[in-house]
């Protein structure tokens, strides 16, 4: 491991150096206030690791504001308590329980590489991602009860009900969880599942009743 481990490229060093002499030294009080009383985040959002995807921009969200879980696709698993590794469902009970946010939302977005590589898995076009080594393709056959109910539209639509469908999947699982549905129903948290178009700017809500997004 030795050999391959390298100082930062010095483009972020610079970065680093020239946060922390403005914005770091202009709000320090800010900063170790943070430090000093732990965090006490509003809400837990649940988005894309697509580095387009700028969360606490589109909200204009201070430090603090915001617990933030990124994985491909913004998907959330079904509870399984088997034991195994679970990242995304460890960050959501640690939210949920330990951090008690009172809003947990997921984010979805346009041109998303992994709801791409979902539908390119279900229409027989990624057999690398089929192949049971792929950490990727096992993780977006969560997604594949979504690409069922949107198989029939053309192709020009689907991808994009797709990327939705994402969304709906998530809330869907997170409602199989025991202490976020606690939360739920005891009035503490509220759910929201949300896209957005990346080269818009537009945002658009989940209406459960009408199955739809809407414009926000």
């Amino acid at each position: 491991m030795k050999e391959h481990v390298r100082p930062l490229p010095s483009y972020l060093v610079q970065r680093y150096q020239g946060w922390k002499a403005t914005t770091y030294a202009e709000n320090r009080v800010w900063y170790k206030r943070l430090a000093d009383e732990g965090q006490r985040p509003r809400a837990m959002v649940i988005s894309c690791c697509d580095s387009r995807v700028h969360v606490t921009s589109i909200f204009g969200a201070d430090q603090g504001e915001f617990f933030i879980h990124r994985n491909i696709a913004n998907l959330v698993p079904p509870y399984n308590p088997d034991g195994d590794h679970h990242g995304t469902s460890a960050a959501l009970e640690y939210a949920v329980r330990a951090l008690k946010v009172a809003h947990l939302i997921v984010l979805g977005h346009s041109q998303c590489g992994g709801v791409a590589g979902c539908e390119a898995m279900c229409t027989g076009h990624a057999p690398d991602l089929e192949d049971k080594t792929s950490f990727v393709g096992t993780w977006l056959n969560l997604l594949r009860p979504g690409f069922d109910r949107v198989a029939n539209l053309p192709e020009a639509e689907r991808t994009r009900a797709l990327e939705r469908e994402a969304v709906v999947i998530s809330l869907e699982n997170l409602m199989t969880f025991p202490f976020v549905t606690a939360a739920l129903e005891a009035g503490d948290m509220t759910l929201h599942g949300l896209w957005t178009d990346i080269g818009a700017g537009g945002l658009e809500q989940y209406e459960p009743a009408s199955g739809q997004f809407v414009p926000l």
